[in-house]
């Protein structure tokens, strides 16, 4: 039992290193890309969460650029990444959310339906063609 016991905990240790470099990746691409697009636009525009299955909207305080086409995650203006996509009571709706920023995936959506998932680098050159070049 207790070789079973360790095998799980190094099994688990080894899957959270990995997911810790697939952020680290993202992150890094992110911090690269942040003083282009701040440098050649498109200027951030205002984030906004979606509820959970379309039920409403909440403004936030934060301005960025949305990596999703489903405008369910963006890049902040402040370098964070967020998820955009949130259970919203009626009071969220009225008063307005401050998402938590939260580790950037290296593909956007996986494990969704085909389609809607977006590999990073190609978010990024949606937002801003050609950005490599530009830094």
């Amino acid at each position: 039992m207790a070789q079973r016991t360790e095998a799980a905990r190094v099994q688990a240790d080894r899957l959270r290193a990995r997911q810790d470099a697939v952020h680290e990746q993202a992150e890094g691409l992110l911090r690269e890309f942040l003083p282009v697009v701040l440098a050649h636009g498109p200027a951030p525009t205002p984030l906004r969460v979606r509820g959970y299955g379309g039920r409403g909207e909440a403004r936030t305080p934060l301005r960025g650029w949305h990596l999703r086409l489903d405008r369910t995650a963006a890049l902040g203006a402040d370098g964070h990444f967020y998820v955009l996509i949130a259970p919203l009571s009626a009071l969220d709706r009225v008063r307005g959310v401050r998402p938590a920023p939260a580790r950037p995936p290296m593909v956007l959506g996986e494990g969704g339906k085909d389609g809607e998932s977006v590999e990073l680098p190609v978010a990024l050159e949606r937002v801003l063609p050609g950005w490599r070049e530009l830094a």
